[in-house]
């Protein structure tokens, strides 16, 4: 039903951007055309997913990529930013797909750098994809993430975003005015807190509901995706949900 391809930023048309700017309205609070435009000109590409009969928009991510220096060797990293999926699709695993498929593309263009995802999570969704299918991430129930991966994160939140990160929360505030969620796209509910990741997630980023973001990272290089990510491609591909998109067919709050 549905399909996702990756498209350069400077490949969408004015009406691609029209319509998922139009999904942006309709899951954040704070969504002037103008922010989003800005947004979306500092990325890389984003995934598409459209429909596939009538081949509208119901759906993106958004992607930047980008180097770095790690202990003084180059580095990559792959930034998500907002993604939005309509609600009559909810469940769908064809941008989860997409996008693992990118990353492995990524990885094996250069098999000997470091690569890592990294995210900022305004929403308990998001960071679900990450505690459900990769195995080294931060920040991590239990506090068994590497040291390093915590160091990584303040890094690029402040290359970033400066100024923006709490170092005590570590929470990135935007302050008044901040993009937020509408309240039906990601409420979190008493049954769903039974949930230890969402719990966690909740734990971590209590004022989530304003907009504040917990910012996230996973090594994401060939080796992890050879031994973790590809058995979660399988099962994609096979058609058994991830943990992420079971927990929204159960409590239809995404």
């Amino acid at each position: 039903m549905l399909t996702t391809r990756y498209q350069k930023v400077n490949t969408l048309s004015v009406v691609d951007i029209a319509r998922m700017h139009e999904l942006f309205e309709a899951n954040y609070a704070y969504s002037p055309l103008s922010t989003f435009i800005s947004d979306l000109e500092k990325k890389d590409g984003a995934f598409i997913v459209r429909h596939k009969a009538t081949q509208e928009i119901v759906g993106f991510s958004t992607l930047g990529i980008y180097t770095f220096k790690l202990g003084g060797k180059q580095a990559k990293g792959l930034f998500s930013g907002d993604t939005i999926i309509d609600r009559n699709y909810w469940g769908s695993r064809s941008l989860q797909k997409a996008f693992a498929f990118k990353l492995f593309w990524e990885a094996l263009k250069s098999p000997l750098t470091p690569q890592y995802w990294t995210l900022i999570s305004k929403g308990y969704k998001t960071y679900l994809l990450l505690a459900r299918n990769f195995p080294d991430f931060y920040p991590k129930r239990g506090g068994t993430a590497s040291p390093d991966l915590q160091e990584l994160v303040t890094e690029y939140c402040e290359a970033m975003f400066p100024g923006k990160l709490d170092h005590d929360k570590m929470l990135l505030d935007f302050g008044e005015g901040a993009n937020c969620l509408k309240e039906h796209v990601a409420a979190i509910t008493d049954d769903m807190r039974a949930d230890p990741d969402i719990a966690f997630f909740e734990q971590r980023n209590p004022t989530w509901q304003r907009g504040t973001e917990l910012p996230c990272i996973a090594r994401a290089d060939l080796k992890t995706f050879l031994s973790y990510i590809w058995p979660f491609i399988a099962k994609t591909m096979r058609g058994k949900p991830s943990g992420a998109a079971r927990t929204e067919r159960q409590t239809r709050a995404v």
